[in-house]
């Protein structure tokens, strides 16, 4: 991620939104030493953008909808994890040499089957337990060497305890005997008589303390009674205080309820979930619930936020989620001055041109840089779309020029292309409302009123009229769903110049009246000549407000 930077445009994207957006990263790639510039997008492509990006055989970019902390975003630890079936001791002398006190316990498989923390290993060592525990806890022959380091004489160190009870043999040679089951653990000292007592009563395991080997009598009876034999030079007290830490950890790992997280889970919904939670280290999974790492709140401090550049918009209320979260390097706009703000100056490049693409081609000339075919089409595109080719009063002559300019360099006709993004734009059938609406939608405020615009063009004054009705009932939900005072929809006819402006809100229709100072209408306003929101409806929108 430090070598990362995402440039992005606004919600609801347009042409020139995304295509201003693969214009720049690919200037900024062109200069960069060691940064990478990705460019993305804020939701979903409209029709018009879709055609345009297939046109010129450039890739879709990534859609983000969060540009907030997470875990990604964060150096957590990559602490190895560990089998369910090593022993207690080998546990805690892990967390020791690691300096952590939780050991994620993950299996085959990669998924994670439990945790086991330090507590869970000093509980293990207060409690008092029958002498059946270990065979219960399927307690592994291995394991049982390695914390009384011991060694195996005979059987296999791979095999399991799982039947019968510990037993010191501590009584006389008589009633030895009658101490000892089939299938017991039995300790013993160093006397090769009560050795050869415990293997004939049929213990599965014999531990000889204090000796490093065996009369060879001993070790040929325990090989044809398939016994396990091991030698440790541990006195009995000590292996008899220590056995119990031979058992596995997943017979006291936490199985059930644990709290972990996924790696594209935001920093601020970690932060919120481990103050309930008294635990001090949490595994992190990916998508699979395969086991990443470990994260703790120590380490949500080393947080590395996001780093963007904003294209096409400068308003708070327009940009991707979690942006006060993120680190803005760069804004490249053409719209009025917004709401967002920054810790810390930024480049700020903004231009009254009618086209963020315009502004991104002049940096390209002013850079030096060459522009490959492919990207001098789609920023052609972008200012053919947001100047509705050239009919826009936002449009500059220094907008047609370059758009100009950069057909040439395709080899594209101006014309032949605009019509074709119109029409493809245009193209309403199989769309919802909701998608029609949204495929370009913005929400403005002006002091304690917030209001939303949708704009919907099209070459074919019959299609706006075909969806219509549509758009005016879901205008009322977006309305309620939004606690938004008004929703304004611009039904744009390009060819004829001129918008059917749609409203909801209960001044709504007072607002137009005020700005445009029109008698107050009941459906919609026409209004002739206007085909801009940017520069022919927000403005006096907010001048009307303001007064």
């Amino acid at each position: 991620m430090p070598n990362k930077v995402f440039v992005i445009g606004h919600k609801n994207p347009d042409t020139d939104s995304v295509c201003a957006a693969i214009g720049y990263a690919y200037l900024k790639n062109a200069l960069s030493k060691g940064t990478v510039y990705e460019p993305k997008k804020a939701g979903q492509l409209n029709a018009e953008t879709r055609y345009v990006l297939e046109r010129f055989g450039i890739e879709e970019p990534e859609t983000i909808t969060d540009v907030g902390a997470q875990l990604t975003d964060i150096e957590y630890r990559n602490l190895a994890p560990v089998d369910g079936h090593i022993s207690l001791k080998q546990a805690w002398e892990i967390m020791l040499e690691r300096n952590v006190v939780t050991l994620p316990v993950v299996g085959r498989t990669g998924k994670l089957e439990g945790v086991i923390v330090n507590g869970d290993i000093a509980y293990s060592y207060m409690d008092v337990y029958d002498n059946s525990i270990l065979s219960r806890a399927r307690t592994q022959y291995s394991n049982i060497i390695s914390t009384l380091n011991g060694t195996l004489v005979t059987g296999n160190p791979h095999a399991y305890f799982v039947k019968g009870a510990v037993v010191i043999a501590s009584s006389n040679r008589e009633d030895l005997m009658d101490d000892i089951n089939r299938d017991d653990l039995a300790i013993v000292g160093n006397i090769t008589a009560r050795q050869l007592i415990c293997i004939e009563a049929g213990c599965s395991c014999l531990v000889v303390c204090g000796a490093s080997s065996v009369e060879p009598e001993v070790a040929k009876l325990a090989e044809d009674h398939q016994c396990v034999l091991i030698t440790t030079e541990y006195d009995t007290f000590t292996v008899a205080r220590l056995i119990h830490q031979s058992m596995p950890i997943r017979q006291f790992m936490k199985t059930e309820d644990i709290v972990s997280f996924e790696l594209d889970d935001y920093v601020d919904d970690v932060r919120e979930i481990m103050k309930t939670v008294r635990h001090r280290d949490f595994p992190i999974l990916d998508e699979n619930r395969h086991y990443v790492g470990m994260v703790s709140r120590r380490l949500l401090l080393n947080m590395q936020k996001k780093r963007i550049i904003l294209v096409d918009h400068n308003e708070k209320s327009q940009a991707v989620d979690g942006i006060d979260q993120a680190d803005v390097l760069e804004i490249i706009d053409h719209h009025r001055l917004g709401s967002l703000e920054t810790v810390s100056p930024i480049y700020f490049r903004n231009q009254p041109l009618g086209s963020t693409a315009t502004i991104v081609s002049l940096m390209y000339e002013e850079r030096g840089v060459d522009m490959p075919k492919h990207i001098a089409g789609v920023l052609c595109s972008a200012i053919l779309s947001d100047t509705l080719m050239f009919r826009s009063p936002t449009c500059t002559p220094t907008d047609e020029a370059m758009a100009r300019k950069l057909a040439e360099k395709v080899g594209v006709d101006v014309t032949e292309l605009a019509t074709s993004m119109f029409e493809a734009g245009s193209d309403f059938k199989d769309k919802t409302p909701d998608q029609i609406f949204h495929q370009d939608y913005k929400v403005f405020t002006s002091g304690d009123i917030q209001f939303g615009v949708a704009q919907v063009s099209s070459i074919s004054k019959t299609q706006l009229s075909h969806i219509k009705d549509g758009i005016q009932n879901y205008m009322s939900t977006v309305q309620s769903s939004s606690d938004l005072d008004a929703v304004f929809v611009m039904l744009t006819d390009i060819l004829n110049q001129s918008t059917e402006l749609l409203f909801v809100g209960d001044s709504a229709d007072k607002i137009i009246a005020d700005a445009f100072r029109m008698p107050v209408a009941t459906d919609s306003y026409i209004l002739e000549g206007v085909v801009s929101r940017k520069k022919q409806l927000i403005p006096p929108i907010m001048e009307s407000l303001q007064e």
